[in-house]
């Protein structure tokens, strides 16, 4: 599948890593669409449930709860991929039960490369399943 057609929600509420997250995820042909926080992400994916591929989550941000955001982006699309990003531990087993090979974590810091390694690792794997 062309990468111009994968579609990725970003939620963080850090501006600068979010901004350097969607410019460099465009750069590498993705459409992205952010988000400044969890409530705001959820309104996106709310309003167009298959409208993303794959969400990048932050872990620890104010509101509603990485896992929580998670799990209502999962029951609205459950072919979506969730990259959960964090610089604390993060308990992902819930998430991956329910979306077994679509869930992965990535430790803050992180660098560009990594982040998109980790974007790519998820799509490719959710490309076998269709």
């Amino acid at each position: 599948m062309d990468r111009t057609a994968r579609s990725i929600l970003i939620a963080d509420d850090e501006p600068s890593l979010l901004r350097m997250m969607s410019v460099f995820l465009g750069r590498h042909g993705y459409t992205v669409t952010t988000a400044e926080g969890p409530d705001k992400a959820w309104a996106l994916a709310e309003a167009d449930p298959a409208g993303f591929d794959l969400a990048v989550l932050d872990g620890s941000m104010a509101g509603m709860s990485m896992e929580e955001l998670a799990m209502r982006l999962l029951d609205a699309n459950p072919s979506m991929c969730i990259l959960a990003a964090s610089g604390y531990p993060v308990d992902i087993s819930a998430l991956s039960a329910k979306a077994p090979g679509r869930v992965a974590f990535l430790l803050k810091p992180f660098t560009p490369h990594s982040l998109a390694a980790a974007v790519g690792g998820l799509l490719g794997a959710q490309e076998k399943d269709l």
